[in-house]
């Protein structure tokens, strides 16, 4: 007899467990999922807001300033190959500003950016339109094509953004 009522409460016990009761752990999964997604999003928050924040003063010249003469380098560079080479050494000077600015040690900009690599990595492509410039201000021979300059103009224009400059 004692068989029969504890086979009678495993059958019943076993429909109990089994009557979809998994679907009341979906409302806690769903919360869990959203908890997630909510922390993830105030994190990515967070992040953005403190890149905001931590921009380099430029040497006395405010973020649209800065923007406005970035600006003023490539309307300059569309200005044929002379405009094109004005254009380089001026964004090379942007650059040597934003690095100044940071604080990072050296005399020169190839000084600064040897440092400054190895706090951020992505400024050793930068190194190639450094060098051009260097080869238009030292040798007044020296031709370069429109489409060198505009590379070299994206490779200035990446380190400024690497830097929080742009």
């Amino acid at each position: 007899m004692l068989r029969t009522t504890e086979k009678a409460f495993m059958e019943d016990y076993y429909v109990e467990t089994t009557d979809f009761s998994y679907w009341s752990y979906w409302p806690y999964a769903l919360a869990v999922v959203g908890v997630l997604l909510a922390l993830i999003f105030v994190i990515c928050g967070i992040w953005k807001i403190k890149r905001l924040l931590t921009r380099p003063e430029m040497m006395g010249m405010t973020r649209e300033q800065v923007l406005k003469r970035w600006a003023e380098v490539r309307h300059t560079s569309k200005q044929g190959l002379l405009g094109a080479k004005l254009a380089i050494i001026e964004a090379d000077t942007l650059l040597d500003s934003g690095l100044k600015s940071m604080m990072m040690p050296g005399d020169t900009l190839g000084e600064r950016l040897k440092v400054a690599g190895y706090k951020y990595p992505k400024l050793r492509n930068v190194w190639w339109a450094h060098k051009l410039r260097n080869q238009l201000a030292h040798d007044s021979a020296f031709q370069i094509s429109q489409r060198e300059a505009e590379r070299a103009l994206d490779d200035f224009e990446r380190a400024l953004k690497v830097l929080n400059v742009l």
